[in-house]
């Protein structure tokens, strides 16, 4: 299959030399093309997409800037985070997570393990991001069905897209962050080797210690209540007093939340007036623990494990323009890597081994806009072989192959634009033999799934514009939702699966308005989707897991939960403003609103589970040449609407404020940004997280970062 894609990116250079020279995907200066989307196949600018979407670069990249995409993305519009502790945090969209988002490197899955659990870490680095894109909505389902929830497109520079034009380029960061005295950098450069091969080479380091968390407790107030309810009482089996009491009085700081992560990659392009072509070569290396979760009930452990993890990771990316006609340019797009991460006890050994293989390819056909019509067509291929080994291992050898074929298509006339597509998946997945643990399912499930969408936009005036956009999606059940019987320490819990699983299906409607004015804008989208078979994973009595176990003669000791298929709604909305209010000496004076909500609901049975809350967060920036500085409040509601299984989460507010400096002008890439986080040292809990009732979020946190740029 490797071979396949290479030759296929060959022929792209192989297109007669009449082709135009082919635009590159993204100019040298991010921040100039700020506005368009380039994550849709065909790049939109950001106010005409029919879907909320939310761009991410220069210094609010900088300023948001933490180990993980989950909490770099946080403070977005319709975006929250898992926060399963500082070092593993993935991305939620519209209350949506897990197998309902993709994470993307430049178009591609990151191709890890992080869907499985939320105590995996997704194996992208924000520090090395050029740029991040978030689609929400049915856009995404050009990426797979899976992402019925959106798609976050971290894209870098590891593939060079452009020829540097002093022959060189070079750009650094040096980070620290004090609430986990937190020590990371990291560099990306070019250079030019004739006029058209372009090589390229990274690396990034990060150290930080345990979290200092906001001056309070550890444990929730029901955590802590749990935990003192079972004072002098006796771990079964033995004659010893578990100390619950010094589990309630913890403060502060965040035990075995530590963590050392490293990365290198190395890339080359081609890149010529008829088109681009580069591989790349990438490693990540990362040591980190996974925050207790303290006993609060008799029968539970405290486990503290750390996760090793390696990826080596290669990839290809290339595009051409055929010259005019009905095709305007044609782009390929491969990534395939290696991953393994040991969860280690506490003696240093390997308690469960993960691996994962993973290849994903994608071959795009790009029209040529004629009349008003354009539009782009292609295929996906993706491969995952995955396996779980040892004592704690809840899932059988699978693997899954998936094969997709889409189609967008954009019509233009005046004010008025329409958009429609569509895309047809066949996705199989096998559960391999386990001869000695007679409890997994052994065979495959195949699936094909149709999704479409169909939206329409009219602009009432060259700044205002209005859209309705309606959808159709659905999904083949995960191989973990299909194949999982068996105790999971990530999230502590005997999770049950079930091979019977058919299509979750869903239709969507989602409305949005643009209004763009001088020195003004508002963007707002509101949506509903109605599923049937939606897949939810449910706490039951532990007889139904102790069946499922009892045929490879294991004992259930943890809270049994059952994947099952039911009736579910999701409706929201998400909107941000900002005006300019004022113009001082050299400084231009700006004001901006978020706000976010979220309700989900599964029919006739309960709320659904880790549903993010409403919030609201508000700024005030000081924009000039030399200087910037922000100040802003973030108040996230309680949330009370809870699963039978979950405990409430209270309210929190959290105040931050920066200044930055370029002191040699804001058209240098040089600058220094200072920030002051949570500045109050608040103790803050999101409700989307496994460990909220035992880890907080970071208390006061003084960040400090350099950027340098040749």
């Amino acid at each position: 299959m490797i071979k396949l894609v290479l030759a296929s990116g060959a022929a792209l250079l192989a297109v007669p030399a009449f082709a135009q020279s082919a635009a590159p995907a993204a100019a040298a200066d991010p921040d100039a093309r700020r506005d368009i989307i380039v994550t849709g196949i065909v790049e939109t600018s950001e106010r005409d997409v029919l879907q909320g979407t939310s761009v991410i670069s220069g210094e609010e990249l900088t300023r948001n800037l933490r180990p993980t995409i989950g909490e770099t993305l946080a403070r977005q519009p319709g975006v929250s985070a898992t926060s399963f502790g500082p070092s593993a945090s993935r991305p939620i969209l519209r209350g949506f997570q897990g197998e309902r988002i993709r994470v993307l490197t430049d178009g591609i899955g990151s191709i890890d393990v992080s869907n499985t659990s939320v105590d995996h870490a997704v194996i992208i680095d924000p520090l090395l991001a050029e740029r991040v894109e978030v689609l929400r909505g049915p856009s995404a389902l050009l990426f797979g069905s899976s992402a019925v929830g959106g798609v976050v497109n971290v894209i870098d520079t590891r593939i060079p897209r452009t020829v540097p034009a002093d022959g060189f380029r070079l750009n650094a960061i040096a980070n620290y962050g004090s609430a986990a005295n937190e020590r990371s950098g990291g560099a990306a450069g070019d250079v030019a080797v004739g006029e058209h091969l372009v090589l390229h080479a990274d690396g990034s380091y990060l150290k930080s210690d345990d979290l200092r968390t906001g001056k309070g407790y550890l444990l929730s107030r029901a955590a802590r209540s749990a935990a003192l309810s079972q004072v002098g009482l006796p771990q079964p089996g033995t004659d010893e007093p578990i100390d619950f009491a010094a589990s309630a009085a913890l403060r502060d700081r965040l035990p075995n939340s530590a963590a050392e992560t490293w990365t290198a990659g190395a890339g080359a392009s081609i890149i010529t007036d008829t088109g681009n072509l580069g591989v790349s070569y990438s490693h990540y290396d990362s040591l980190y623990g996974v925050p207790i979760r303290f006993a609060t009930a008799v029968g539970q452990g405290q486990e503290a494990p750390r996760l090793s993890v390696v990826q080596n990771r290669f990839d290809l990316r290339g595009e051409v323009k055929t010259g005019g006609g009905f095709i305007d340019r044609i782009r390929i797009r491969a990534g395939q890597a290696s991953y393994r991460h040991f969860e280690l006890e506490e003696d240093g050994s390997v308690g469960t081994a993960f691996y994962n293989k993973g290849l994903e390819g994608r071959l795009e056909i790009v029209q040529a806009n004629r009349g008003g019509w354009q539009g782009a067509s292609g295929v996906q291929f993706f491969n995952r072989l995955f396996n779980v080994v040892g004592d704690e291992a809840f899932l059988p050898k699978n693997e899954t192959n998936q094969t997709g074929f889409f189609t967008l298509q954009q019509y233009s006339s005046g004010r008025f634009r329409a958009e429609g597509g569509l895309r047809y998946e066949n996705t199989d997945l096998a559960a391999r033999t386990v001869p000695d643990d007679p409890r997994f399912f052994r065979g495959s499930r195949q699936f094909d799934a149709v999704s479409g969408s169909l939206g329409a936009s009219y602009g009432v005036t060259d700044a205002v514009r209005f859209g309705i956009n309606l959808s159709h999606t659905e999904r083949a059940p995960s191989g973990e939702e299909l194949f999982a019987n068996g105790g999971h320490a990530g999230t502590q819990a005997y999770e049950l699966g079930n091979p019977d699983f058919e299509l979750e299906k869903s239709w969507g409607a989602e409305a949005t308005a643009h209004v763009h004015g001088d020195g003004f804008s508002i963007d707002a989208s509101a949506y509903y989707n109605r599923f049937s078979n939606y897949i939810s994973e449910n706490q039951v009595g532990p007889a139904i897991c102790q069946a499922a176990a009892a045929p490879s003669g294991r004992d259930v000791d943890l809270p049994c939960f059952q994947y099952q298929q039911s009736d579910a709604t999701y409706y929201g909305f998400e909107a941000d403003a900002s005006a300019r209010v004022a113009r001082i000496g050299g400084y231009t004076i700006n004001a901006d609103l978020l706000g976010d909500y979220v309700r989900a609901t599964i029919v006739d049975e309960s709320p659904i589970p880790r549903i993010p809350p409403a919030r609201v967060l508000g700024g005030v920036e000081a924009q000039g040449d030399l200087a910037n500085a922000r100040v802003e409040v973030e108040h996230v509601f309680p949330q009370n609407r809870i699963a039978p299984f979950e405990t409430r989460t209270d309210d929190y507010t959290m105040v931050n404020a920066s200044v930055g400096l370029s002191p040699f002008g804001k058209d240098s890439k040089t600058s220094l940004l200072l920030s002051a986080n949570n500045i109050f040292d608040v103790v803050a809990r999101r409700h989307a997280s496994f460990l909220k009732d035992f880890a907080p979020l970071a208390g006061r946190d003084i960040r400090l970062t350099l950027k340098f740029g040749l």
